[in-house]
């Protein structure tokens, strides 16, 4: 063979392959089977682990409003509204308010020492599969669930918070 014709399979062959791989890429993400989870929606349950090995399951709440944030330590605005969460979660655990912090796709020790640099006091769980990250939709971090006594989204947010943020947030979920 010449080497304009290998040159012209060499070409024919990435071409292919670049077309299967666009190809691909379009049909995973018009027929990705997850659900973005909206206000108004039942917030899907899901068990976890704590940092300190307890498993947790959201219906474990059920009564409570649940403050359902999903985070990372990688994440500025996460890092910025994690003591405003703690000081509101001081105030309002007591009125039926619940804060689960769910870190996404890291390991323990990071997350452990991130926790202990902030002295927070609220449950972190520890998401390291990405699967509730996944089957609420999320995107990006944070991202804040608000969900009811009853177990019903009543919002969900997707910036970082600021305190009176988290306050009026919190508020809205009183029992």
């Amino acid at each position: 063979m010449d080497k304009k014709k290998k040159r012209l399979m060499m070409r024919t062959s990435i071409l292919i392959i670049i077309v299967v791989a666009l190809g691909y890429t379009i049909y995973a993400s018009i027929f990705n089977e997850s659900k973005v989870v909206e206000s108004g929606d039942e917030a899907p349950n899901f068990h976890l682990q704590t940092l300190d090995g307890e498993e947790v399951q959201l219906s474990d709440y059920k009564g409570k409003g649940v403050f359902l944030n999903f985070w990372a330590t990688y994440c500025p605005p996460c890092k910025e509204e994690m003591p405003y969460m703690d000081n509101q979660y001081e105030e309002f655990k007591e009125k039926g308010v619940e804060i689960l912090a769910v870190n996404v796709g890291e390991p323990l020790l990071t997350t452990q020492k991130f926790v202990q640099r902030y002295d927070l006091s609220f449950p972190i769980l520890m998401d390291e599969r990405e699967e509730v990250y996944k089957a609420y939709g999320v995107k990006p971090i944070p991202t804040t669930f608000l969900i009811d006594k009853d177990g019903k989204v009543i919002d969900r947010v997707t910036k970082g918070l600021t305190e009176e943020e988290v306050k009026q947030m919190m508020e809205r979920i009183v029992p």
